[in-house]
């Protein structure tokens, strides 16, 4: 019998969690309620009582990483999945767009600048140095932008025009490891709110200021499909039921930028009142069909079968 209790996992955000279960629990489908998880302390094998557990936090509490991959053993469905959510990193997204034919940016994966001291000069054997700047320069062409490749928030950043501004940024990363990406002259930039894969919303943001702006007539009829499409490949490919797509429009082309978000911004201050209440309510009812009707292998990334090498893996 399917448990019927969502909880929740959240951090400092202040407007989405309560509006989420009001929600739940004013639907109040098929008996489904809602609430926020409390936990002190978790035995191994400890039974979990809900049947979906929506995460928003465990991507900085590492107690709640664990738990969660506990729960996954009782069947309780997780939004989103923690065990891939543990090993996803952006460059490898970049690699799989591109086997999926979806339009990302020229990206280079770059080692370290230093690493701690208990890794010995003898541990880095493998590394050839010194790295030959001007061949990625050459690849990537500048300008381009250093970040890492995992990690979010727009944090360690760097838009650099030269090798020399590159060098410099590179210098500053410490251990980070850092990606390269040609940077698009984009005259739109879109963000799609994901909810359950197939639920995309493509909204006209502004990255400069970090502002959504509620725009409805702001794609083409082909543009939209395009892009649309593209967000929803990619979160089959990933498993992500809560995720934000972004896409840097250049020329008629839609490149994907940032599509790692599983734990996206919902705050109604950031995302206006109109896309506010319609993801509170799309999540809402992602929840409650999850609770009801989603299966633990429902959460499992199918980037394998999607880039035909799934033989590989079985």
């Amino acid at each position: 019998m399917k448990r019927k209790r969502i909880g929740l996992i959240v951090g400092r955000e202040g407007t989405f969690p309560q509006a989420f279960l009001d929600r739940v629990n004013q639907l109040n489908t098929e008996g489904v309620t809602a609430e926020f998880v409390k936990l002190g302390g978790t035995g191994m094998a400890e039974p979990c009582p809900y049947g979906c557990i929506v995460d928003r936090m465990s991507h900085e509490v590492k107690y709640y990483r664990g738990y969660l991959k506990n729960a996954v053993l009782s069947g309780t469905y997780i939004i989103n999945n923690p065990f891939w959510w543990s090993a996803d990193d952006k460059f490898f997204n970049y690699s799989l767009a591109t086997r999926l034919g979806v339009a990302v940016p020229r990206t280079i994966l770059l080692p370290s600048k230093s690493y701690p001291p208990d890794v010995w000069p003898e541990s880095l054997r493998n590394l050839v140095y010194p790295i030959d700047w001007d061949a990625i320069v050459e690849y990537i062409r500048l300008p381009a932008i250093l970040k890492p490749f995992e990690g979010g928030g727009w944090k360690n950043v760097y838009k650099v025009d030269s090798k020399e501004e590159l060098l410099h940024a590179y210098d500053q990363t410490g251990e980070l490891c850092m990606t390269l990406q040609q940077f698009i002259h984009f005259d739109h930039y879109v963000r799609c709110f994901c909810i359950g894969k197939e639920n995309v919303t493509p909204v006209k943001y502004d990255p400069h200021n970090r502002r959504y702006l509620v725009e409805h007539q702001h794609l083409s009829a082909e543009l939209g499909e395009r892009i649309t499409r593209d967000a929803q490949t990619l979160n089959r490919a990933l498993g992500y039921d809560m995720n934000t797509v972004e896409f840097a429009i250049q020329d008629g082309i839609p490149y994907a930028i940032d599509f790692m978000n599983p734990a996206p911004d919902m705050d109604r201050y950031s995302i206006t009142d109109f896309y506010f209440d319609l993801v509170v309510d799309q999540m809402a009812h992602l929840a409650i069909e999850r609770t009801l009707r989603g299966m633990v292998a429902d959460m499992q990334p199918r980037w394998p079968e999607l880039t035909k090498i799934g033989s590989l893996f079985l």
